[in-house]
C-alpha cells in the first residue's frame, strides 16, 4: 500500500539519486578497505535510512511494506554492503522490538535504532543451529530478578558495530523445542560479551558478520522482549517472514543492476565486426534474464500488497524469496557468461555480484528451507 504515491515518488527518486551519485562510485572502495566510508553512514542518517521502518513516533519513517520493497528495489542496485549496514535497524534488529516489545522497551530503542545512533543485531543462528532454529543452545536461566545468558551465536550480522543485540535463548531447558526459546534486548556493553573476529566471506565486503560469546551475560528481567517467557521463536518467526520480502526485493534490485551491465556491455562489445547483443544465444540470456526478473518483481509486490491488507504471507514470502534469490544467481551466472572473460575480472561490477549474491540464498532462510515452509503450508490447507 502506497499511501501517498507523490511522497513515495520523492523518496524513491531520493534513494535513487543517492545509489547512483554517492554508492555505487564507491563500491570499489568498500570492496578494497572492507569499511563503510563514515561520511556514506553520515549521508544515511541524514536520509533516514536507519529508520525506514520504525513508525514515525518513534523517529522514523515508517514505510508500508509495498513501499519498503520498492525502496529495496532501488538499494539492491549496488553492493549488498550499504543496504546491510542499515537493514538490521531496519528488519531482523527493530522488528521483534516493534511487534512484541513492551511500550517501555519501544521508547527505548527504536528511537536510538531510527536515526542510526546505535546498530542492532539479531542473535539467533548457532555453530549447531541453523536452519533448525527451534534446536538452539543458547540459555538464560533466571537468577534472582535476572537472567544469566550464556552460548555463542554464529554469522551475526553487524555483530562488530551493534549497540544492542536481539538474543534468542532457552529459559525452560524442560522444553526441547520452540516453545522453550525467550527473545531479550541485550546491549553490547554488558559485561560478558565477547565479539568475535570478522568472518571472512565469499563476497559482500564491508558486510560484517562475527560470532557473539555469551559468558555469564546478567540482563535485568525487563530485558525480555514483552517481558513474557516462550515466545521467542515466534517472535524470531514473525521478524524473518518480513525479512524475506525485504531480501527479495534485493536481489530483484541486485539482478536489474547485472542485466543492466551486461545489456550494456553487449551492445559496446564485438566480435567478428558485430555488436555481440546481435548475436542470438547472447539475445537469449538478455531474453530469460528479462523475463524472470519481471516475474520476481510481480511477485514480490504481490506479497507486500497482501500483507499490507492483512493476510497472512507466510507462503507467498517464501516463494517470493525462493524465486527471486534463485533467480538472481541465474542472472548473474548469465551477467559473467555475456561478459565472456571480462566477466571472470573485478575490472567489472559482475564478477562482485556473483559472489555477493549468492548469500541471498542462505540468510532469511535457506531456498530449502523455504521449499518446505511452501510444501508444509500447501500440505496443512489442503
Amino acid at each position: 500500500m502506497i499511501r501517498d504515491q507523490e511522497t513515495m515518488q520523492l523518496l524513491l527518486d531520493s534513494i535513487r539519486n543517492f545509489v547512483q551519485e554517492e554508492l555505487i562510485p564507491r563500491e570499489e572502495e568498500v570492496a578494497e578497505s572492507d569499511e563503510i566510508p563514515e561520511d556514506i553512514v553520515s549521508q544515511m542518517r541524514d536520509m533516514g535510512l536507519f529508520g525506514l521502518t520504525i513508525p514515525e513516533e518513534y523517529g522514523g519513517l515508517g514505510v508500508t511494506m509495498e513501499e519498503e520493497v520498492n525502496i529495496a528495489f532501488e538499494l539492491g542496485r549496488t553492493s549488498p554492503a550499504f543496504r546491510s549496514f542499515i537493514g538490521t535497524n531496519n528488519g531482523i534488529g527493530s522488528i521483534g522490538i516493534l511487534v512484541d516489545g513492551t511500550d517501555e522497551q519501544k521508547a527505548n530503542y527504536l528511537p536510538q535504532l531510527a536515526s542510526g545512533d546505535i546498530i542492532s543485531s539479531f542473535c539467533l543462528t548457532e555453530p549447531d543451529s541453523g536452519s533448525d532454529a527451534a534446536s538452539l543452545r543458547t540459555t538464560a536461566v533466571k537468577d534472582g530478578d535476572d537472567y544469566l545468558i550464556n552460548g555463542t551465536k554464529r554469522y551475526i550480522t553487524n555483530a562488530p558495530h551493534a549497540g544492542i543485540f536481539t538474543v534468542m535463548a532457552r529459559t525452560n531447558v524442560e522444553i526441547k523445542g520452540a516453545k522453550g526459546i525467550s527473545a531479550f534486548i541485550v546491549e553490547a556493553d554488558t559485561p560478558g560479551i565477547t565479539i568475535g573476529k570478522r568472518d571472512k566471506k565469499m563476497g559482500q565486503k564491508g558486510a560484517h558478520t562475527a560470532d557473539v560469546i555469551f559468558d555469564n551475560v546478567r540482563v535485568p528481567t525487563n530485558a525480555l522482549i514483552g517481558k513474557q517467557e516462550g515466545v521467542g521463536f515466534k517472535t524470531a518467526m514473525k521478524v524473518l517472514d518480513k525479512g524475506r520480502l525485504h531480501i527479495a526485493a534485493i536481489a530483484v534490485g541486485a539482478a536489474e543492476r547485472i542485466l543492466e551491465d551486461s545489456l550494456r556491455f553487449a551492445m559496446e562489445r564485438k566480435q567478428f565486426g558485430t555488436p555481440i547483443a546481435e548475436f542470438q544465444l547472447i539475445q537469449g540470456m538478455l531474453a530469460d534474464s528479462k523475463a524472470e526478473i519481471y516475474a520476481a518483481r510481480c511477485m514480490v509486490l504481490d506479497a507486500a500488497r497482501q500483507r499490507d491488507d492483512g493476510h497472512n504471507v507466510s507462503t507467498e514470502a517464501s516463494c517470493a524469496k525462493m524465486f527471486a534469490t534463485e533467480m538472481c544467481s541465474r542472472v548473474a551466472d548469465r551477467g559473467v557468461q555475456i561478459h565472456g572473460g571480462a566477466g571472470y575480472i573485478s575490472d567489472y561490477a559482475v564478477e562482485r555480484f556473483y559472489r555477493d549474491v549468492r548469500l541471498f540464498r542462505l540468510y532469511e532462510g535457506t531456498t530449502q528451507i523455504q521449499q518446505v515452509i511452501i510444501s508444509r503450508n500447501m500440505i496443512r490447507n489442503a
